[in-house]
């Protein structure tokens, strides 16, 4: 009869939510951290990429055999060692494969494996692989006891828990991953540098980190461009495993003849899809950002060619690609973090030394199992050897046994001493193994064998003869892949960059003539050229014009609120004269409910008078005013009821006021301080009404202004109207514009 279940009761297990969550948690942490996104220091692979290769091995894709499709390998990964989804597992192949993203690919792909435009490569049925050199030198020795094997998920199969990497593969090819709580970044670098560092360690095991960077510049990315790092920033990030890498693309200036000339990038950073890389500087030639940008054309075809056309000749290229540098990503930065796996498969971070410390240990401890590997062999070959040799020797007795014996085996044991080994070798023997010359043969071979076996035992219980051994290793490895080979040449640069301060923002727009014009609601645009003031210009319907300025594209304009809040706009950056303009409140903020009192060019070392309503002011520098933000900056702080209502130039000995009531007053500039914020100072007192115009002129020329009709009256003799700041003043001369305005 059945035993009844256990009731459902007895299986709950009551536990803390929060404890349970956290155990959980860590789990899926740790299962990240070693299973999906930290290299091994040791084989710089991932599990994914680790089991790739080795069931690319197991299919015998090696470098001289032919291409398999990419399926019939992701099949066999996914089946045997790695139970994730087959996109994943395909996508890490087509890395391993790219030229472009792995310094060093490990995998030979044929097919479409996408481009450096970021394209998708083709689906797996159509493409086929095989392993490079690089995977194979990773992939060597492998079968001769170098490593552990671990059970596959479903016990069926083994694969490696590491690879014998006779390749600095980590280095040499870098990693990135982001696991939990911690990440990975580490750029690929030139093989032969680090073959020269990893000799220099084992010449000299205590070499410091400025020994090691003079044979290790800086990284070397497989689409080349130009590091433009510090040299002591890359020192310092060397030495602590975090820093970061400032690359540009590679750039030239190309004559087209006729003074015209152009600019051709034949290398992109790294990682950056070179068709995204594209549609970013058709945005800013579109937007006008650059102004100095007129075209941009993909010219490319195996190689990279970007062609960048300026919109104007007398543009600087060097200060035309800094822009283009701050504004694309024509510079990145690459960031170094070496945190990776290291021989326990404990997470750490590494410096440049620790980590070429790490694989000098793991190839120490690859040569010194293979050499014991190796050993056991020649042990095992050398007693079947002298079972033979001591056959030979009694040949007639062996085969009187053989013959007449129900039970040879034994009987040799007992006859000759033999090991079971060695008489099952003896009863193996062919007939033509009988030969005097075979006789020869095998005497040959166990000489060999016993010096070869001398020779790992001498080997194995001597530290300097495997370092010996390890560098010949690392010296072939650098000879196979060193800067002689096509593979191996360096292809990233170093270069110093200039400082932003070094560039001003006139090198960086094209210098051309162009006329600013502002309508009375706002409306703002550029007109190419200098315009006759006199020629017509069109306006929005019940619009007119309120300003028009001769300026250059190089030039700043200031403009002046009734907020007393100066604002700065680029006439590059302005809209052109094609169409009605953009409203200037869409380039800055200026409140609804304030007005444009002026707009100007600035002009870097004047000064500005500045006067609210209520006939306060003061005289600022205009290096004062400039405003970094679309917000502005306030200079004048109008009382009560007041509001900015002049913003004239500062130069001259004398200062004239007008208010409302007709009132003018001209006293010396030198009483007016000079501020660069606040209320300022009482100019001229008012009964009714307030100020209506105010201006600095110099005594010499005379006070001017312009009448009705549009001339220009000049008065010699104002001695009358001249007082002390602050006071009421006398009613102006006769012929004073009735808009109490100097013009």
């Amino acid at each position: 009869m059945n035993k009844p279940p256990a009731p459902f009761d007895d299986t709950i297990e009551d536990r803390p939510f929060d404890s349970l969550l956290a155990e959980r948690y860590l789990a899926y942490a740790l299962s990240t951290i070693t299973q999906r996104a930290l290299p091994d220091v040791r084989d710089g692979l991932k599990p994914v990429h680790r089991r790739l290769l080795y069931a690319m091995r197991q299919l015998r894709l090696d470098p001289q055999s032919g291409f398999k499709k990419c399926a019939r390998v992701v099949g066999d990964v996914i089946g045997k060692y790695h139970p994730h989804g087959e996109q994943a597992v395909y996508d890490a192949m087509v890395r391993l494969a790219q030229d472009f993203a792995v310094r060093y690919p490990l995998v030979d792909g044929q097919g479409n494996f996408g481009n450096v435009d970021g394209d998708n490569p083709a689906a797996m049925r159509y493409t086929e692989a095989r392993l490079t050199a690089v995977a194979e030198a990773l992939l060597g020795g492998i079968d001769e006891d170098t490593v552990d094997f671990r059970a596959t998920y479903d016990g069926e199969e083994e694969e490696p828990e590491v690879l014998p990497a006779a390749f600095p593969n980590l280095l040499a090819n870098g990693a990135t991953g982001i696991a939990v709580g911690m990440a990975t970044s580490i750029p690929p670098h030139n093989a032969d540098e680090l073959c020269a560092a990893l000799l220099h360690l084992i010449a000299d095991p205590d070499a410091t980190d400025d020994a090691l960077f003079q044979l290790i510049p800086g990284p070397d990315f497989p689409t080349g461009g130009v590091i433009v790092e510090p040299a002591a920033a890359i020192r310092d990030a060397y030495a602590t495993g975090r820093g970061g890498f400032r690359l540009r693309a590679r750039w030239e200036k190309e004559d087209a003849g006729r003074g015209i000339w152009r600019i051709v990038v034949t290398e992109v950073p790294y990682q950056v899809p070179k068709a995204r890389l594209v549609e970013r500087l058709a945005e800013l030639i579109e937007t006008r950002k650059v102004p100095a940008l007129g075209d941009v054309r993909d010219e490319s075809t195996e190689d990279v060619r970007l062609v960048l056309e300026p919109r104007s000749r007398t543009v600087e290229p060097e200060m035309l690609m800094e822009q283009l540098f701050r504004l694309t990503d024509l510079e990145t930065r690459i960031p170094l973090n070496l945190t990776v796996l290291d021989a326990r498969r404990v997470p750490r971070t590494m410096s440049l030394a620790q980590a070429l410390r790490a694989f000098l240990d793991h190839r120490k401890v690859v040569l010194v199992r293979r050499s014991r590997f190796r050993l056991g062999k020649i042990e095992a070959r050398l007693e079947i050897l002298d079972g033979l040799l001591k056959a030979y020797l009694n040949l007639d007795e062996v085969i009187r046994i053989i013959r007449e014996a129900d039970e040879p085996k034994p009987e040799l044991m007992r006859a000759f001493g033999l090991t079971e080994t060695q008489a099952e070798a003896i009863l193996n023997m062919r007939l033509r193994s009988l030969r005097r010359i075979e006789e020869i043969e095998i005497t040959k071979e166990h000489k060999a064998l016993e010096t070869e076996c001398k020779g790992l035992n001498q080997l194995l219980r001597s530290d300097v003869k495997q370092m010996e051994r390890i560098g010949a290793e690392i010296a072939d490895i650098r000879k196979a892949f060193g800067k002689d080979t096509p593979l191996g040449r360096r292809r990233s640069d170093f270069a110093e960059a200039p400082t932003v301060a070094d560039i001003t923002p006139e090198q960086l727009i094209a210098r051309e003539p162009v006329t600013v014009v502002c309508s009375e609601k706002g409306w703002i645009r550029a007109l190419k050229g200098h315009i006759d003031p006199n020629t017509e210009v069109k306006y929005k319907e019940g619009d007119r014009a309120r300003f028009l300025l001769h300026a250059q594209t190089t030039d700043r304009l200031l403009l002046f609120a009734t907020s007393g809040r100066f604002y700065t706009l680029g006439c590059d950056k302005l809209p052109g004269g094609r169409g009605q303009g953009e409203a200037v409140r869409l380039l800055i903020d200026l409140p609804n409910d304030h007005d444009i009192v002026a707009l100007r060019v600035f002009e870097p070392g004047k000064r500005l008078l500045v006067a609210a309503s209520d006939g306060r002011g003061f005289l600022v520098p205009t290096d004062e005013v400039l405003a970094q933000t679309r917000a502005g900056k306030q200079v004048l702080n109008p009382g009560p009821g007041a509001e900015a209502q002049v913003c004239a130039p500062g130069e001259g000995d004398l200062i004239a006021m007008a208010g409302n009531n007709r009132k003018l007053l001209i006293f010396p500039a030198a009483d007016l301080p000079e501020m660069a914020r606040g209320r300022g100072n009482i100019l001229q007192k008012y009964k009714d009404g307030g100020l209506a115009d105010a201006k600095v002129f110099a005594r010499a020329e005379g006070l001017t202004w312009r009448d009705g009709a549009g001339r220009v009256q000049t008065v010699a003799d104002f001695s009358d109207w001249l007082g002390a700041r602050g006071q009421a003043g006398r009613v102006a001369p006769r012929g004073f514009p009735k808009s109490n305005r100097f013009g």
